[in-house]
């Protein structure tokens, strides 16, 4: 594999209408009757931005001031996203794994409150060269994974299959919670359903599990050149060649990248970003197929990459 001793692997299915999942499926598949405990996690943004046009809808994607570009997820948005994600994209992923022979099970992030943290409602954005508070956004921040609950299925034999929506506190004072009957403190104004980008929701999953991470795309890697696939990078182990890689990240690339370092600041053992229409995607990711990084990227030794780890409390995620 990856050099590392994980014993799980989160696969990151893309949404992008490149990417054909069934390669992917078929060697989770070949994994899991292997022993591999397998985590899947699936995007879906051009399924959402397909049924909002159908819909007589226009997506709407803003850019922070930072540069990076996400959706804006106003209500009318959520509502389609409620509907595609957990509903056809989730379900399809679900029954073409059960067509591989493997029990899996279909998750949102708000079931168990498998993911949960803090909803945003406002967002800093650039429009016109000017900064703006944008009001009505439904995203969030991904603080929590209950790692019960997918370790839970995994034991019992089940592939848990991930998406969003995830679970969004409403802001509120501080109340005292009744923690009696075992459930989680609430110290919020309630929750609410909130978009959440599926390359840093893997991360969040990945690092929570001490998983290596494999983010399956429509190219091989992260190149040089974004322009020429002859320049991918095959590894990163050194904070240099960390920089270098973030350096080379473009337009969608930069959240993979973003998505990566949160991943092993939070203990995942390893990333690979490779290609999900290659032959056994997974399996030759593993293998150094892609661009790896390491713990070592971050100035870790992947000794001391789970304690590493525990620093890092909060994982912030923008609109898929």
């Amino acid at each position: 594999m990856t050099g590392t001793e994980s014993e799980a692997v989160v696969v990151k299915i893309g949404g992008a209408r490149a990417v054909d999942p069934a390669g992917a499926l078929a060697d989770v598949a070949h994994l899991v009757a292997n022993g591999t405990d397998v985590v899947v996690v699936h995007g879906g943004s051009t399924a959402v931005d397909d049924t909002l046009e159908a819909l007589g809808e226009e997506p709407t994607y803003v850019e922070t001031p930072g540069g990076v570009v996400g959706r804006f997820t106003d209500e009318a948005t959520m509502d389609v996203f409620k509907m595609v994600m957990p509903g056809k994209l989730n379900t399809d992923l679900v029954e073409a794994l059960q067509n591989e022979g493997v029990d899996a099970v279909g998750l949102s992030g708000v079931d168990g409150q498998l993911l949960a943290g803090k909803r945003k409602s406002a967002v800093r954005v650039k429009e016109d060269g000017k900064k703006k508070i944008k009001r009505g956004d439904h995203s969030g921040t991904i603080e929590d994974v209950n790692t019960d609950l997918l370790e839970t299925l995994i034991t019992g034999g089940y592939v848990p299959v991930v998406g969003g929506p995830v679970l969004g506190a409403e802001s509120a004072e501080q109340s005292s919670a009744d923690t009696s009957s075992g459930q989680r403190p609430r110290d919020h104004g309630g929750y609410t359903a909130v978009n959440a980008d599926a390359d840093r929701t893997a991360a969040a999953v990945a690092g929570a599990l001490g998983a290596d991470l494999v983010l399956l795309t429509d190219v091989s890697g992260i190149y040089a050149d974004p322009d020429n696939e002859g320049t991918k990078i095959d590894v990163a182990e050194t904070p240099e060649e960390l920089a270098a890689v973030e350096d080379a990240a473009e337009g969608f690339m930069t959240k993979k990248v973003m998505a990566a370092t949160e991943a092993l600041e939070t203990g995942a053992t390893s990333v690979v970003v490779a290609d999900a229409n290659a032959n056994d995607p997974v399996t030759n990711a593993l293998a150094g197929h892609g661009t790896t990084l390491a713990p070592g990227a971050l100035g870790v030794d992947d000794d001391d990459a789970d304690t590493a780890a525990t620093d890092a409390d909060e994982l912030e995620v923008s609109g898929q």
